[in-house]
């Protein structure tokens, strides 16, 4: 998931591959912890938000090999639940949690099931932005919380890869779609979701920041009242 420093040097491109080829080949050499800058100032920003918010019920979507499992069974949750669609990576989790191998654009849960989604750089392995926010916010109970991560809008103006390499030694670059803030946005919007945090923090060095994240509330329910419809007469 480090970017490709190669493409500056010169150096020939590697084998582009679609996220389930991908991850699929990186399952077996990827660790359940933060193993890159990347991911260190990434997690250095996601988990005190979660930790303050000290959920009870909580989802992690794309969980991978469970590196937010842990963290969220750490800050108190009663219930720990991760969805990812790739098995191979599934199979490599390292925490006790349960997981369930699902699409985060159709999530196998009924609606209002937990008080705080989150997500680590799996937006960037999606096209459809706007169906994992939608979902997000209906598994959401109104008033709860959405924490999430994605590759900052800077990679795809600085022509910046992902690249991995897999247990046979070679290095491989994984495909995946960039999204605007204003993307990003405009999605929340549209699902009820109401932005309290925005965060771009930047490795040691680097002028540019190389992750967003992003905290936001589901709207509480309204009365009826409260929407200008007039409570039917008993």
């Amino acid at each position: 998931m480090l970017a490709d420093w190669g493409r500056r040097l010169g150096i020939l491109r590697r084998p582009v591959l679609a996220a389930p080829e991908a991850y699929a080949l990186w399952a077996e050499t990827y660790p359940a912890r933060p193993h890159n800058p990347l991911m260190e100032v990434e997690q250095g920003i996601v988990a005190p938000i979660i930790a303050a918010l000290r959920p009870v019920r909580a989802l992690d979507a794309g969980t991978g090999t469970g590196r937010y499992l842990r963290l969220l069974a750490d800050a108190g949750a009663e219930l720990v639940v991760g969805v990812d669609r790739s098995l191979p990576m599934l199979r490599r989790r390292d925490a006790d949690a349960p997981v369930l191998c699902g699409d985060a654009c159709h999530l196998p849960f009924a609606d209002a099931r937990f008080d705080l989604v989150c997500s680590s750089l799996m937006a960037g392995d999606l096209r459809d932005l706007g169906g994992w926010i939608s979902e997000a916010s209906r598994v959401l109970q109104p008033g709860k919380h959405l924490v999430y991560s994605d590759f900052h809008p800077s990679w795809a103006s600085k022509g910046w890869r992902r690249t991995f390499r897999a247990a046979d030694g070679r290095t491989y670059e994984l495909a995946y779609s960039p999204h605007s803030i204003d993307e990003h946005l405009a999605r929340m919007a549209e699902a009820g979701l109401k932005v309290q945090i925005i965060r771009e923090p930047r490795l040691a060095g680097r002028g540019e920041p190389v992750v967003v994240v992003f905290h936001a509330v589901k709207a509480a329910a309204t009365r009826p009242s409260e929407v200008g419809v007039a409570p039917q007469a008993t």
